[in-house]
């Protein structure tokens, strides 16, 4: 179970790396480089920066729960 939760404590640190990049900051960022600034609505977000807010949220949470996991392992093993 622990090897489990750092690999994908692991995995879910590296893709949220590369989602915090991409989003848009205040000069662009790396996100405009797929489509993200050429498409926007009115209210000033595009579809593709939504659902990348979306998955980075959602990879947030699995790295938080992993965490606390690997925490809650360690306790006990002690």
């Amino acid at each position: 179970m622990e090897l489990v939760l750092n690999v994908l404590l692991v995995l879910s640190s590296l893709l949220l790396i590369v989602l915090i990049l991409l989003h848009r900051g205040k000069g662009g960022g790396l996100s405009s480089m797929f489509g993200g600034a050429a498409s926007s609505s009115l209210s000033g977000s595009s579809v593709v920066e939504k659902n990348l807010n979306r998955l980075t949220v959602f990879t947030a949470l699995i790295w938080t729960v992993c965490i606390v996991g690997l925490g809650i392992l360690i306790k006990i093993q002690a």
